[in-house]
């Protein structure tokens, strides 16, 4: 069985406690975050015309922020995520195409979107590395990956220590989060004809620092 597999079966039903709890628990401490967040994910969203693909929307916190006209297609693991999602969209009077799925294997095809945006989900995925090769094929040439992830502390801070001993404790209580990953790193090297992003310290214990940019096929 592959890594990808593993993980959507992790988030079925018969293993959904975690799923469930993560939903409430993602909702109770996001609030103060998308507050602080939010005019870097307007800079981000705003602008993006035609079909948007989003990894993990959760909840549907980003649905906000996109332009009126775009067609939003998004690919959720967690299926208790998708009820708050569809009442989200409902109450913004959107139309949205709303996939089960996992990010390694995204439903979409070959150079078919002209975005594909991620915010705080390739902390969880099972291979980054297959992620960012899938958001290559799905997008149009010249379509942009936007994302906002949090990243590994610099080595040998006690920040990086701190991440790596709670790592465990994240993977379990986060479904998959991994706090000490190099995702930066991970995208530099995946190949896109252009990659441009920021660090910056975000307000939130141990899932700091980040980075927020985007990435051009």
């Amino acid at each position: 069985m592959t890594a990808w597999q593993d993980t959507a079966r992790a988030l079925q039903p018969h293993a959904g406690l975690r799923a469930r709890a993560f939903v409430y628990l993602l909702r109770a401490v996001n609030a103060r975050y998308e507050l602080w967040i939010a005019e870097r994910k307007r800079a981000l969203l705003g602008g993006l015309r035609g079909t948007v693909l989003e990894i993990g929307p959760g909840a549907g916190v980003n649905l906000g922020y996109y332009a009126p006209g775009i067609t939003w297609i998004g690919i959720e693991p967690n299926v208790y995520m998708q009820p708050h999602l569809r009442r989200e969209a409902e109450s913004r009077g959107l139309q949205v195409d709303l996939r089960t799925g996992v990010a390694e294997r995204l439903e979409a095809a070959d150079h078919s979107v002209d975005a594909v945006v991620s915010t705080l989900v390739l902390c969880s995925v099972a291979s980054v590395a297959d992620v960012l090769q899938e958001i290559q094929r799905v997008l149009k040439p010249g379509g942009k990956y936007v994302f906002i992830e949090h990243v590994a502390a610099p080595r040998g801070t006690w920040l990086r220590r701190l991440q790596r001993i709670l790592c465990p404790c994240f993977r379990f209580f986060a479904v998959g989060c991994h706090p000490d990953r190099e995702t930066g790193t991970e995208i530099d090297r995946a190949g896109f004809a252009e990659v441009q992003y920021e660090h910056f310290r975000a307000p939130l214990p141990v899932v700091s620092p980040q980075i927020a940019g985007v990435a051009i096929r």
